[in-house]
């Protein structure tokens, strides 16, 4: 006989929260698509698909690499918030268009604390007379006995294994727990509780009479603060993301006679393969800015003419497994050489990314690179007569900023733009440290229709932008392994196109 698509499902943490009856909780049919072609299970299928398979949980787990650090970073995070329930959520899937989500990606807050990146995943630090005790919230592995696995669109046959809580404890050194189990509890929690906001509404929504948005503010602001300066095992992966994206780089100049034959997504495409083959994805969209579009900060789409005779800003970066993200800029002419012009552009701004660079070093204030950059920019578009000086008259009024548009770096992490909402005291307006990691990358833009400057300049649009470590005694150019110099970059091309 055929019965209905029945099956416990997979229960979220918004369908814990809003319960009808014990009954639809226990056994809610499936929902399926429109136009499925199977209207439901024979008792024979059912019971067929609940025998017959081997037991794959997995003994010889090792803890993620990061297991150690992750450890430490709860630790400063329970002496900043003792007494305090703490929630820490990775956050939900999203729809992408109808039945299909996006690729997910974790709350960094909650990957930087556990090493997990799994959706629906969340990190509870319960009050002890000593500090905290953490437990990480998972889904289980999908239910064999009730058909889930195979049934539900999130089952394992249809998105994969997920690890069990054993294993998850295993992996991440943090005992864990069905997270279904989660609602229930925080509902009932009593004492003071702060929970990161914006991720996972099913949890926020059983916190809402416990949590004020103040409260939660400065948690994420103290996690936020806590990533400024990276530890041993963040460095080593911010190499590797730099690592990657220089091959990237040296990819797309390979095949830039493709790009001329194409458009802008022959480069997009072309590094993105490096970025999935040795990473995650790239950390943030890709900018293959060809010819005027160069003067765009934020070109994304990627969809125009790549020229011979003209520049071609890259900026793109590769994302670890681990979510650490390069950030690196260069700007390339198409054919390999550089004009009278362009060169001369490209040097000044060579020369404002030199005086940035030196400006950092542990001590310094963070505003230090940027200052030196931006005087550098305004001396060189003084002596071209763009606009009236001196230089410290342009920087003081900011005059400079109709073409240099943008600040000259940030710091950079498991976001590109990481740290974001630290206290202006302790980012822009505070001191660099060794384990700090920035960017530094001043640019000049002339738009195509700005009038103030002769028409040969524009639609000009040059950055150089390199990831740099701060370092004890100075600082570390994480991406120098990318030539800089007009004429490295020249040589540079030549050899790569053979």
């Amino acid at each position: 006989m055929r019965v209905p698509v029945v099956v416990h499902r997979r229960q979220t943490v918004s369908d814990a929260l809003n319960p009808e009856t014990p009954e639809e909780t226990e056994e809610e049919p499936i929902k399926q698509r429109k136009n499925g072609l199977y209207p439901g299970v024979s008792d024979e299928l059912a019971a067929n698909m609940k025998s017959g398979w081997a037991d794959t949980e997995l003994h010889d787990l090792e803890p993620v690499p990061q297991a150690g650090h992750t450890a430490a970073r709860r630790a400063a995070l329970s002496a900043r918030f003792p007494g305090e329930r703490l929630v820490v959520p990775a956050g939900n899937l999203k729809t992408r268009s109808n039945d299909t989500e996006y690729a997910f990606r974790s709350s960094v807050e909650y990957a930087y604390l556990t090493g997990n990146q799994t959706e629906d995943g969340v990190l509870v630090m319960e009050p002890t007379r000593d500090g905290h005790r953490a437990t990480i919230y998972l889904l289980p592995r999908s239910d064999r006995a009730n058909g889930e696995f195979w049934l539900d669109g999130q089952g394992e046959l249809w998105v994969g294994r997920r690890h069990s809580l054993t294993e998850a404890e295993r992996l991440y050194g943090i005992p864990a727990s069905d997270v279904r189990e989660l609602p229930g509890a925080l509902r009932e929690a009593t004492g003071p509780v702060r929970v990161v906001r914006g991720y996972d509404a099913g949890i926020e929504a059983a916190l809402t009479d416990k949590v004020t948005a103040e409260r939660d503010e400065e948690l994420r602001v103290f996690l936020s603060e806590l990533r400024l300066v990276k530890d041993e095992f963040e460095v080593g992966e911010l190499q590797k993301a730099v690592d990657s994206t220089v091959r990237g780089f040296e990819d797309v100049v390979k095949v830039l006679d493709k790009a001329e034959a194409t458009s802008e997504r022959y480069i997009e495409g072309t590094f993105f393969l490096r970025a999935r083959v040795e990473g995650n994805d790239v950390g943030y969209g890709s900018i293959c800015a060809a010819g005027p579009h160069a003067t765009t900060l934020h070109w994304v789409r990627n969809d125009g003419p790549v020229r011979s005779g003209d520049l071609l800003l890259l900026d793109a970066g590769v994302e670890t497994h681990t979510y650490y993200t390069a950030d690196v800029t260069r700007t390339l002419p198409v054919n390999g050489r550089f004009d009278e012009l362009q060169k001369k552009i490209y040097d000044a701004v060579y020369e404002a990314q030199e005086a940035g660079i030196a400006a950092v070093k542990p001590g310094a204030k963070y505003r230090d690179f940027h200052d030196a950059a931006q005087r550098v920019l305004a001396e060189k578009l003084v002596e071209w007569g763009l606009v009236e000086g001196p230089a410290e008259r342009v920087v003081e009024l900011g005059l400079q900023r109709r073409w240099t548009l943008h600040g000259t770096g940030h710091m950079l992490g498991m976001d590109v733009h990481d740290c974001a909402a630290a206290r202006t005291e302790t980012y822009v307006d505070g001191t660099l440290e060794p384990g700090m990691c920035l960017t530094v990358e001043p640019g000049l833009y002339f738009q195509a229709d700005d009038l103030t400057v002769p028409e040969e300049y524009r639609g000009i649009g040059v950055r150089i932008e390199d990831d740099i470590l701060v370092t004890e005694d100075g600082n570390r150019n994480l991406s120098a392994a990318l030539p800089r110099r007009a004429d490295e970059v020249e040589r540079w091309m030549a050899q790569l196109k053979g």
